[in-house]
């Protein structure tokens, strides 16, 4: 099959690849240390972002486009502070960054992607 759904749950696939058009989509990553601030909690989210596309052999670096969602725009700079460390630099993908409510009034980032294999 051209589609590969990854991490399946009742609800969602946490990543899945259509290989046909080399490209890799991610669910919302969210941290699972809500006690952590803005930049370890988005320190946690860009780890799962690499471990899920290093499952498909891809990488940051393949990343197309991101949508940042965050409860309060207060955290844009220490949100910030972990993207910029991480992001190499000349590969920075295309890039929003939303004020929204998120499901758990603990995250205060979630992350979503689009990548290329």
């Amino acid at each position: 099959m051209s589609i590969e759904r990854h991490h399946v749950g009742k609800r969602l696939s946490d990543m899945v690849v259509h290989r046909p058009s080399g490209l890799v989509y991610l669910a919302g990553q969210v941290a699972e240390d809500t006690a952590a601030d803005a930049t370890g909690q988005t320190r946690e989210v860009l780890g799962h972002i690499d471990r899920l596309l290093a499952e498909v052999g891809s990488d940051k670096r393949k990343i197309l486009s991101a949508t940042i969602y965050l409860p309060s725009m207060a955290d844009f700079a220490a949100m910030n502070a972990a993207w910029e460390q991480w992001v190499p630099a000349g590969d920075t993908p295309a890039r929003a960054t939303v004020e929204a409510k998120l499901a758990n009034p603990g995250y205060r980032v979630e992350i979503v992607v689009v990548a290329s294999l």
